[in-house]
């Protein structure tokens, strides 16, 4: 049995999905046209901070929270309207989740390179 690793699943969502750096995602969303979705574990959002104005979903719960049909479906805490920009620790979860919300069937997807980390040294404010 051969079982892909996670790096060639990370390497294939990122053929298919729309890297943004970290000054495209603050202008996105100083002129209010994305949703900034925080997908880290709770516990790394206590540790290292948040981003102002990021909604956070964790990754286990996106496809659920996102999906109208499922019973975990947030009702309005997304506008499902704009752009989803999906951010983790590194880049790399965000760009399966990306990819998924893709699969999902979102148009508008996109997440930033580097990630949290890569965020930290940027102009977005951590609360």
């Amino acid at each position: 049995m051969s079982i892909l690793s996670s790096k060639t699943l990370v390497d294939n969502a990122l053929k298919e999905i729309k890297t943004i750096n970290t000054d495209e995602a603050v202008q996105l969303l100083e002129d209010n046209k994305c949703n900034l979705i925080d997908i880290r574990d709770v516990r790394e959002l206590e540790r290292d901070g948040r981003v102002e104005g990021s909604h956070h979903i964790p990754r286990g719960m996106l496809e659920f929270w996102l999906d109208p049909g499922s019973a975990y479906f947030q009702e309005g805490k997304l506008d499902q309207e704009k752009e989803m920009v999906l951010f983790c620790a590194g880049g790399l979860r965000s760009a399966l989740a990306a990819k998924t919300l893709k699969d999902m069937g979102f148009k508008n997807v996109s997440h930033i390179d580097g990630g949290f980390g890569a965020i930290r040294q940027s102009k977005f404010k951590i609360v």
